[in-house]
This record gives structure tokens, C-alpha cells and sequence, in this order.
């Protein structure tokens, strides 16, 4: 009988002492959690009389200028600023600048 060679799977310890396998294993626990991404257009303040005098057709201004990067939400929490795009027919939003985590932090304070 000839011997088979095998694979053993080595835990390699990180600087925190934790093995890699653990965390990947850690991590794999919440990749499928799903997460509500919203994209801010703009924003206004309307009195009640000129909400209700809508009608198919009415246009409401928004805040933002046409160019100026749009907010992008990730559980209602700000997480970075991007531009509309249009692919294959649809809207979408390249992504320009991703607040860092202490930004992100501070925001939700």
C-alpha cells in the first residue's frame, strides 16, 4: 500500500493571539446579514398647504445642486458620497469618497 500524503490545516496566530481560522469563521457569521443601502437625492422643507396642492406633474426642488455628490446610507448610518451613473438603463452611484471609520464613528454619536 502506497502511504497518501495530507493536508493539515496549520493555526497560524495573529498579533492578538487569535487564530486566523477563528475569525474567518467569525466573520462568516455575519456576511449574509442583510443591510438596507439608501441614496439621499436631496432634501426640502415644505409647508403643509403646498404638500397637500401636489399633483401628478408638480416638481419639488431639492437641496442639492446637479454635480454635487449624493449621500449613500447603509442602515441609515453615512457611510460615504458618490455620483450618479446609468448602467444598462438604470441608476446607479459611483462610489467618490467613503467616510473613515472614525468619521463614521463621530456620526453616530
Amino acid at each position: 500500500m502506497s502511504e497518501q500524503s495530507q493536508a493539515k490545516t496549520v493555526q497560524v496566530p495573529d498579533e492578538t493571539g487569535e487564530n486566523l481560522d477563528e475569525k474567518i469563521r467569525s466573520l462568516d457569521r455575519i456576511l449574509d446579514i442583510p443591510m438596507q443601502i439608501s441614496v439621499e437625492l436631496g432634501r426640502t422643507r415644505m409647508p403643509v398647504k403646498d404638500v397637500i396642492q401636489l399633483s401628478q406633474g408638480s416638481v419639488i426642488e431639492l437641496s442639492k445642486m446637479v454635480g454635487d455628490h449624493l449621500e449613500i446610507f447603509v442602515n441609515q448610518k453615512l457611510i460615504a458620497r458618490g455620483e450618479v451613473v446609468v448602467v444598462n438603463e438604470k441608476f446607479g452611484i459611483r462610489i467618490s469618497e467613503i467616510l473613515s471609520p472614525q468619521e463614521r464613528v463621530e456620526r453616530m454619536a
